[in-house]
C-alpha cells in the first residue's frame, strides 16, 4: 500500500475525481499532512467519514519512531529514528554559522539521510560498515523533515503553553541530504522526496535551500543538472587526486576525477549554480599543504567553494582528526590560492555526529544485549 506522503498533489487529484470527491478536499487532506502533521485519518475531522475509509483502504499514513536524541554543546541535534520494519536511521540538525552558511546563527540546516547503510564503502565513513540495507522510500527521505518540525512544535508548545496558538516558526531553514547512504543511488525516491518538500502544498522549501551531496556519481550528477529544479549541488571530495581518492573511496575507481569533474562542468553550464566541495580534513592521509595545490585548481576549474570538515572518529576506524594548527594551515594555503574556503569548527563533535555513528552503535549494543 502507497503511503499518502509519497503522493503528490496532480496524482490526489486524479484519485478524488475517480471517487467524485470535490477538488477542495484534496487541499483539506494536504493540510492535515504538511501544515498540522497528523499521522492517523481519525484526526482528519473535517473530512467526511466515508472519505477517511476510501483512504485508509487506498494508503498507509506512517511516520518516523524517534529512537534517541543527542545534543551537542554547539546545540548540534542528532536524531536517530526507527522505520516501520525496524531499521534505523539518522538525521543531524546543525544551527547556522555564519562562516559556513552566511546566515543569521538562529537558522537551522537538517542533514538528511536517503539509504539504510550505505553500499559504497568510503573508508572513513559508519554508514557503510554493515553494509547497505535498502533505499529509503520518499515518504522516509520527506519524513525527516516533518518529525523534526513536528517535535519543535512540540518542544514550544510546551514552553509557552498558553499561548493560545498552534502556529510556529519554522525550525528548518536548509536541507543538506548528506546523511546516511549516497542519494544519487536513490535517485527515484530522493527526486520525488525533494519534489513534496519543496511544493507549496508540501514542504514548501525552495530549491535553493536544498543541497544534494554524492560522492561522485557522474551519470546522476548529469541527471540532475536536467532536473527543473535549481538545487544546489555538493561533492563529496576529500581528495583533490586519483590516488588519494581510491584510497579512501572506492567509487573513484568507477567515476575517477576527471569524469567526475566532467559531469561537475555539465551541471555547471545548464545550472550556473556554485558547487562545493565537502573536504573531510583526515590525519596523515589528505591534510598536507602540497594537497592544497591540485584542490586549488579544481576548485579554480570548477568555480568551487571548499568546506573543510575535521574528521569525527569512528570506533573501529583506524582514522583520526588532524591537530588544530594543521587545518588552519590547510584553511590559509588554499587561501592564499585565491580559493573560497571554510574550516568547520566543532560541529558535533561531542556527539556521534559522523554519519551513521549513532545507528551502528546502537545496533551493535542490541545485538550483544541479545
Amino acid at each position: 500500500m502507497q503511503d499518502i506522503r509519497s503522493v503528490t498533489r496532480e496524482e490526489l487529484l486524479v484519485q478524488f475525481e475517480n471517487w467524485q470527491e470535490p477538488v477542495y478536499r484534496v487541499d483539506q487532506l494536504l493540510r492535515w499532512l504538511y501544515d498540522a502533521r497528523v499521522n492517523a485519518w481519525d484526526e482528519m475531522t473535517n473530512l467526511p467519514k466515508a472519505l477517511r475509509g476510501k483512504l485508509s483502504s487506498t494508503y498507509s499514513i506512517t511516520h518516523l519512531a524517534l529512537v534517541q536524541c543527542q545534543g551537542a554543546r554547539d546545540t548540534t541535534r542528532k536524531f536517530l529514528w526507527r522505520l516501520t520494519d525496524g531499521a534505523m536511521i539518522e538525521s543531524v540538525l546543525i544551527p547556522a554559522s555564519p562562516a559556513l552558511y552566511g546566515e543569521r546563527s538562529d537558522r537551522h540546516t537538517l542533514c538528511i539521510s536517503t539509504q539504510v547503510g550505505c553500499a559504497y564503502g568510503c573508508r572513513f565513513c559508519a554508514s557503510g560498515l554493515e553494509g547497505w540495507k535498502r533505499n529509503l522510500r520518499p515518504e522516509e527521505i520527506a519524513g525527516q523533515i516533518l518529525a523534526i518540525e513536528n517535535l519543535n512544535r512540540l518542544e514550544r508548545a510546551q514552553e509557552k503553553p498558553s499561548s493560545g496558538s498552534a502556529a510556529v516558526d519554522r525550525l528548518i531553514n536548509n536541507i543538506v541530504v548528506m546523511g546516511m547512504g549516497e542519494p544519487l543511488a536513490n535517485y527515484a525516491a530522493l527526486m520525488r522526496a525533494i519534489q513534496i518538500l519543496n511544493a507549496p502544498w508540501g514542504g514548501g522549501i525552495g530549491a535553493r535551500k536544498i543541497t544534494v551531496s554524492t560522492s561522485g556519481l557522474a551519470p546522476q550528477i548529469r541527471q540532475l543538472a536536467d532536473e527543473p529544479l535549481q538545487l544546489r549541488l555538493a561533492i563529496s571530495l576529500h581528495g583533490a587526486t586519483d590516488e588519494v581518492r581510491q584510497k579512501i573511496m572506492p567509487v573513484n575507481r568507477k567515476y575517477p576525477l576527471k569524469e567526475l569533474t566532467e559531469a561537475c562542468e555539465y551541471y555547471q553550464e545548464k545550472k550556473g549554480r556554485m558547487i562545493t566541495f565537502e573536504y573531510i580534513l583526515i590525519a596523515g592521509v589528505n591534510d598536507s599543504i602540497d594537497q592544497t595545490r591540485p584542490l586549488a585548481a579544481l576548485a579554480r576549474r570548477l568555480h568551487a567553494k571548499v568546506n573543510l570538515i575535521p574528521y569525527n572518529k569512528v570506533d573501529g576506524l583506524e582514522w583520526s582528526r588532524p591537530e588544530e594548527s594543521v587545518q588552519e594551515d590547510f584553511l590559509g594555503a588554499l587561501e592564499s590560492q585565491n580559493v573560497t574556503a571554510t574550516l568547520r569548527r566543532e560541529k558535533g563533535h561531542d556527539i556521534d555526529a559522523a554519519c551513521g555513528q549513532l545507528r551502528l552503535r546502537t545496533e551493535r549494543g542490541q545485538t550483544q544485549a541479545e
